[in-house]
């Protein structure tokens, strides 16, 4: 999920008024407004200054709209969140599957480990009764990795079950993040300076130990 961090619509069940699919018309214009007026907003103010009436006023909606459509602010948070969440593009090809991924896990890591990351994650996860936001990000890594496994065997390689390397490479980076945090997911943005180049150094070592334990030799 690479390239969103650092910078579902339509008639659901209580607890969840997304869906998974991009809208399309008048909604996807709404939702894009919505969003940026979150984004804009939580830039202008902090998240803490975030209230339903100021959304809507600066996306040129009326606060009925945001209630009728995500429910509320939190669930409203969510949504962007997820929608922070997803990748913009393809993972870059590095000529080998070993390659592809360490690359891959260790911008995952970053990106994930990040203030924003962990930020999004957790709006994501917190307006999230029915897990489908969880099944959702968790989907965006697994079609990340499903693309280099694609790549790798039609370069004639031998590769793993994507069940596999989501279980050995993402499953503890997303552990770490959320419940040990320690050095190998505090990215720079949190040290300066000779510490700061540590932090990296180990996200990058602990990124491709993963890579390492799943394609050894």
């Amino acid at each position: 999920m690479t390239g969103r961090v650092n910078e579902g619509s339509g008639p659901a069940a209580k607890g969840s008024r997304k869906a998974a699919a991009r809208p399309g018309g008048r909604s996807a214009r709404v939702q894009e407004s919505v969003h940026r007026a979150v984004q804009e907003l939580t830039a202008e103010l902090g998240r803490d200054g975030l209230t339903v009436p100021l959304v809507a006023a600066r996306a040129g909606v009326t606060p009925s709209t945001v209630y009728r459509r995500w429910g509320d602010l939190q669930e409203l948070l969510s949504d962007v969140a997820v929608e922070r969440l997803r990748p913009e593009g393809a993972p870059e090809d590095h000529g080998s599957l070993r390659a592809d991924l360490g690359a891959w896990a260790e911008q995952f890591l970053e990106e994930m480990a990040s203030a924003a990351g962990r930020a999004y994650t957790r709006d994501a996860l917190a307006g999230d009764p029915d897990g489908g936001n969880a099944g959702q990000c968790s989907e965006y890594a697994a079609e990340q990795v499903r693309i280099l496994l694609e790549r790798a065997a039609g370069r004639g390689e031998a590769v793993p079950e994507l069940e596999k390397v989501m279980d050995v490479v993402v499953a503890p980076v997303m552990y770490r993040i959320l419940f040990r945090p320690g050095p190998e997911t505090t990215v720079g943005e949190e040290k300066t300076g000779a510490a700061g180049a540590a932090g990296s150094g180990a996200v990058a070592d602990y990124a491709r130990r993963l890579v390492e334990r799943l394609l050894p030799g």
